[in-house]
């Protein structure tokens, strides 16, 4: 139940930071943010191609951008109000923070340890 909750935070989240030009989508541009340090954090579908996810983790890391693998690509594009979105890049740091602390609830919380210990 936690675990949805959070989830569903995340992208109504995500829609907010939209709506406030906090976000950017495609490939070229998320990458030029990343780049120039204007990525505060990266988020990518779960169902994104093998090469966007080797790209993004190897630019993430070398850039030390935070980066969360959450929601597929329709999902991702429901929530900013657009098409299907395998990646997308926020530039504000109270969205970034806000939605990397739902992300690490949403994997790590309290539900999360006891379905992995049963």
């Amino acid at each position: 139940m936690n675990h949805n909750s959070n989830q569903q935070k995340f992208f109504q989240l995500l829609g907010l930071a939209m709506r406030a030009r906090s976000i950017l989508t495609g490939d070229g541009t998320c990458l030029q943010a990343i780049r120039q340090g204007q990525a505060k954090a990266a988020i990518l579908a779960e169902d994104a191609g093998p090469n966007t996810f080797k790209k993004y983790h190897d630019k993430c890391r070398s850039y030390q951008v935070p980066l969360v693998v959450m929601g597929d690509k329709d999902t991702l594009g429901q929530a900013l109000g657009k098409e299907q979105r395998a990646v997308i890049v926020v530039t504000q740091d109270g969205f970034a923070n806000r939605l990397l602390e739902l992300a690490r609830e949403n994997n790590g919380g309290d539900g999360f340890d006891e379905n992995a210990s049963l």
